[in-house]
């Protein structure tokens, strides 16, 4: 990965985090389309493989290609031998000069969610 492409994964990134009480608190009030959709469909809001798969393609996706069922500019995830902890780990750690770290970014059940929303991928 190149320092601009690090660079823009973990602008990114950031941008997400700062953003997040903003959308939190436009959910609270109803006023977004996902807060709509979580108020009519009441299992859907809680479905982690529909969370991680919306925080995956805000995050993740720019570097996992295809919703992460392609190699991109990162690994294909579908189908991925790696243990739990692994990928865990690696959310939360990064890779130093390849992948950042969110473990600031993503509290446990969010990564939870994206690990869900991985192991949900068909090869």
């Amino acid at each position: 990965m190149t320092k601009i492409t690090f660079f823009i994964c973990t602008l990114v990134g950031s941008i997400l985090l700062f953003a997040e009480p903003y959308v939190a608190q436009a959910e609270q009030a109803g006023s977004s389309p996902a807060a709509q959709t979580a108020n009519s469909s009441p299992a859907s809001a809680v479905d982690p493989t529909k969370n991680g798969e919306v925080l995956f393609a805000t995050s993740c996706g720019w570097c996992h290609s295809n919703g992460g069922r392609e190699a991109g500019r990162c690994p294909k995830l579908a189908g991925s031998s790696r243990s739990d902890e692994f990928i865990i780990n690696r959310i939360k750690n990064g890779k130093e000069g390849r992948m950042p770290a969110f473990g600031q970014t993503f509290n446990d059940a969010q990564i939870q969610n994206i690990l869900h929303y991985i192991r949900s991928l068909q090869p």
